[in-house]
């Protein structure tokens, strides 16, 4: 064999592929800029255009490597005669800096990933209105006033949990991941592969049979197994659990159209996703009997459709937002964010009669932007309007709108999921590469399969665990939703 054809082969699939890495992190910083309503090319648009390369190019090192390690592992077990050996040490090496390489770049479109989620705007607008009023005592027990009746927040308080714990749902399980591949790998045998010789066997007599392993033969086995159990996972979870048991995406739609509560969240300036959840009834803050009746009228079709248009059962929107509503919406939510008592934010805070104003104020704010959103989806107001309408193919495909973002609000019709990119559900492609070069890393290291994977479930725990605090913390302070309530 032709090492110097083999490494030319391999240079050349790296330069073409890291080529279509830099034309699609040129696309996504485009669509971008777009979508933050940026016209010129600063300095925060350089930033992000080395931070959109960072994933495409760590996934390109990860392919092409991971391609040329299976390759030659194939070939190299399956010699009749041994016509030529594993890589040796420096060629090896240079395997290494490029995986570890790659390992860098996926950690820092990860970190990337954490921050957008983490501070992405987000606000649930309650439809619910007051069913008449109470009359309550005055001062003297000859006075009687009316009192409107208030409409409840326990349902806010219900989807505002259910979008907490879906924050970091994933598509696989990691403990079935790693303890099936650590099944694979050690019990079944294939770890034994990836000796630097010939043989191709799934038992080895240790005392008997004494060769080193080649790490880039490690690697090849452990990636394929680690992504070949991941793969069938998430088919699995796809094609048999969301459509026989459980989509828990679909079930918070669901959920939000049950509890008259549509969610508007906004993950760049002039960009979001909406899912409309007004009751077709109306009235959610009901008993059991009347909810269920309700439900049953739906069933039999003698109630409108959930869409947000009529005759139509699309809930789920992208949104292009014009300038003027996100100006307003920042003007409105200032005092939200900035004054905000400690204790709606998980601190403690004593109570004084500053905090009580504070308060008062938030208050304020909250009901001030639920109107002013709920009157721009009725298409209410007299300067701020939108129209709805399907994406064109191309757009689509390639994520990003081929005109002007947006004098006027646009809603594009979507899949039903798309809001899913702001949570991990959304971005498991991205999540099961950092977890497979992770995995393989550590056990560069380590040498060893079950270390790497016992490092691997807490490290992506770690993970999980922080984009739950950070996404709990933004909650409660992008919506008034006392933390102390986020379960």
């Amino acid at each position: 064999m032709n090492r110097g054809k083999y490494n030319g082969d391999v240079e050349a699939a790296m330069i073409v592929l890291a080529g279509a890495a830099g034309l699609y992190a040129c696309l996504r910083t485009w669509g971008w800029s777009k979508r933050s309503g940026r016209i010129a090319i600063d300095f925060l648009t350089l930033i992000k255009l080395v931070v959109f390369a960072c994933g495409p190019v760590a996934t390109m090192f990860f392919v092409v490597q991971f391609g040329a390690a299976f390759w030659w592992l194939i070939v190299f077990k399956n010699q009749s005669k041994v016509m030529f050996i594993m890589p040796n040490d420096d060629e090896e090496f240079n395997f290494i800096i490029y995986m570890s390489c790659a390992f860098a770049l996926k950690c820092i479109d990860l970190v990337h990933l954490l921050v957008n989620q983490v501070t992405v705007d987000i606000f649930f607008i309650d439809w619910e209105k007051p069913r008449g009023k109470i009359n309550s005592p005055g001062p003297s027990e000859a006075e009687v006033s009316a009192k409107t009746i208030p409409v409840s927040i326990w349902r806010t308080y219900l989807v505002a949990n259910e979008w907490n714990e879906i924050q970091s749902v994933r598509k696989i399980n990691p403990i079935l991941q790693i303890v099936t591949a650590l099944f694979f790998l050690k019990v079944v045998g294939f770890e034994n592969l990836a000796t630097a010789d010939p043989n191709a066997n799934f038992r080895v007599n240790a005392a008997e049979y004494d060769c080193p392993d080649s790490r880039m033969g490690r690697f090849a086995i452990g990636a394929s197994v680690y992504l070949t159990v991941a793969v069938v996972q998430w088919a699995f979870f796809a094609f048999i659990y969301e459509r026989c048991l459980a989509d828990k995406i679909r079930q918070f739609v669901d959920l939000c159209s049950v509890s008259n509560v549509s969610v508007f969240i906004m993950q760049y300036q002039q960009w979001g996703y909406y899912i409309h959840g007004r009751s077709v009834s109306g009235v959610a803050d009901t008993d059991m009997l009347e909810i269920y009746q309700q439900l049953k009228r739906e069933e039999q079709s003698l109630r409108q459709t959930r869409g947000l248009l009529p005759n139509s059962d699309q809930q789920t929107f992208q949104m292009g937002l014009p300038k003027k509503l996100r100006a307003h919406y920042d003007r409105i939510l200032a005092p939200l964010t900035a004054n905000q008592p400690a204790q709606m934010i998980g601190g403690v805070g004593q109570a004084s009669s500053a905090t009580d104003r504070r308060f008062e104020q938030c208050i304020q704010a909250y009901v001030t932007i639920n109107k002013f959103l709920s009157s721009f989806i009725d298409h209410a107001l007299k300067d701020l309007d939108y129209v709805t309408k399907d994406k064109l193919l191309l757009e689509n495909v390639l994520d990003v709108e081929l005109y002007d973002l947006f004098e006027s609000g646009i809603f594009f019709s979507d899949n039903g999921h798309s809001f899913d990119k702001v949570l991990f559900y959304g971005n498991e492609l991205t999540l099961i590469i950092f977890d497979v070069l992770l995995f393989c890393i550590i056990d560069f290291a380590a040498h060893d399969f079950v270390l790497a994977g016992i490092l691997t479930y807490l490290i992506t725990q770690g993970i999980a665990k922080l984009r739950d605090s950070g996404g709990r913390q933004n909650l409660a302070k992008k919506t008034l939703v006392d933390q102390r309530f986020l379960i």
